[in-house]
């Protein structure tokens, strides 16, 4: 039986040391579901290992979470890119975030297939095409937030 006080530590050290080293340039990623899952995958183990629980203990993930009152690590990474996109649009020192963003190639085509995810394909979704203008409300920003984190808390 593992003793009370080595979760205690585990609960803070896990939210102060090891998800921002698992989410460090979250803020750049492009989301898709895999990556989500393949993150998701990864914290629950760490909250099993916390915990001291397998697999074959057939504990369920929400029970685990509710015991841990560990922040979702699906939820962090959105939130984290939601608010660096918002600092981006903001920025008006001509720096290169934003020139990045707008870049298309010399030639106007890109390569033949699927074009991949995009890092502002999730942000348009939720904030529409013209989301840098969006983002110049903070008010308006702060409360789409909760609808991009949201979309990501139900995928997985």
């Amino acid at each position: 039986m593992l003793s009370p006080y080595l979760f205690l530590y585990s609960d803070a050290s896990f939210e102060q040391c090891v998800l921002p080293v698992m989410t460090y340039g979250s803020e750049t990623w492009s989301l898709i579901m895999g990556l989500i899952r393949r993150l998701r995958v990864t914290q629950r183990a760490m909250e099993r290992a916390m915990l001291g629980v397998s697999l074959r203990d057939q504990i369920r993930n929400k029970e685990i979470r509710r015991r841990t009152r560990v922040t979702d690590i699906a939820q962090r990474v959105a939130k984290l890119k939601w608010q660096w996109a918002g600092h981006i649009a903001r920025r008006i020192d001509g720096r290169w975030g934003l020139k990045v963003l707008e870049w298309q190639p010399r030639t106007g085509k890109r390569s033949v297939g699927r074009p991949p995810t995009r890092w502002t394909d999730d942000i348009r979704r939720v904030a529409g095409s013209r989301w840098r203008k969006a983002a110049l409300d903070r008010a308006l920003w702060n409360s789409l937030q909760k609808t991009y984190v949201q979309q990501w808390t139900t995928v997985g």
